[in-house]
């Protein structure tokens, strides 16, 4: 009797749902730009600190832009490869993927995945990524390799956001080089600005010999809640430091955010009325009108 209660009991366990893919293209299939493409923007998304709504950014800030009519390149850069399944790409299948650009001679072309979403294109990452961190040790020119890839795309996207690893590691230098400004998120909990420092060290390092043009484009603060003391405290403690860099825009810490990945699609598609849609489109509109 017992055997046969449980024998119930697991033909009701709900299935679990299973990511919905979506079909890859090419490059050569990519949808018609309906608008003159002005001076490219290229943006490094980065912290060296986990967990602080990094890729959630990338993804999320990069639908937004397209869907305010603007082209976007998508470029992951981390190993985990979570910009390339949160926006419903299987990794499994790629044959090829940002790994191959920077280490056998791809172009960026033969990666690309075009029309993700409205506006947005991706560059993606798998496992392979995981090894390039020692390989690109010996190879020449290194610290280049994003930045000549990425280049050849200027005047085809309007802004080219790159999803860098949490690290200080070649790949992070690579995205360091290749960045006209960076973008870095910092979330409204303890230790908020710990690693930041040495962050803004390598920046400067990064300037000052591989990329003069290198600067904070903006600093983003994530995963708020206004209900707390020290989110209130952490924000104020953000802005007190970094002045006018800081975003206007916060971003909160919501259920659907760290939702949406898993059903393969930004917060705008997921939950367009929520509090997170409309703070990464807030977020957009922002980053357009910084220029």
């Amino acid at each position: 009797m017992e055997v046969r209660e449980r024998a119930v009991e697991e033909e009701k366990l709900p299935e679990v749902e299973e990511t919905p893919y979506k079909q890859v293209r090419t490059y050569a299939e990519k949808k018609p730009v309906k608008h003159v493409i002005g001076q490219t923007k290229i943006l490094a998304i980065i912290n060296q600190k986990g967990g602080v709504g990094k890729s959630t950014t990338a993804i999320n800030l990069a639908a937004a832009l397209g869907a305010e009519g603007k082209q976007v390149l998508l470029v992951d850069l981390d190993p985990q490869g979570n910009a390339t399944s949160g926006l419903g790409i299987d990794k499994s299948e790629m044959e090829r993927c940002i790994y191959d650009v920077l280490l056998n001679d791809a172009t960026i072309q033969q990666v690309i995945i075009p029309d993700i979403v409205e506006g947005l294109d991706l560059v993606p990452a798998t496992i392979n990524l995981a090894g390039a961190e020692v390989e690109l040790v010996s190879e020449m020119a290194r610290e280049n390799r994003l930045r000549e890839a990425v280049g050849s795309l200027r005047g085809k996207y309007d802004y080219v956001l790159i999803d860098c690893p949490p690290s200080l590691g070649l790949l992070t230098v690579n995205a360091l080089v290749a960045a006209d400004k960076l973008i870095i998120p910092i979330q409204c909990e303890f230790y908020a600005l710990e690693g930041v420092t040495k962050l803004l060290d390598s920046m400067k390092r990064v300037k000052s010999r591989l990329n003069a043009s290198l600067d904070i484009y903006g600093i983003l603060l994530t995963m708020y809640d206004g209900r707390t003391t020290l989110a209130r405290q952490v924000a104020n403690e953000v802005r007190t430091y970094f002045g006018k860099q800081v975003f206007e825009t916060v971003i909160p810490r919501t259920v659907k955010l760290s939702e949406s990945p898993s059903y393969g699609m930004p917060i705008i598609q997921y939950d367009p009325e929520g509090k997170g849609a409309q703070s990464y489109i807030s977020l957009a509109k922002e980053v357009v009108k910084r220029g």
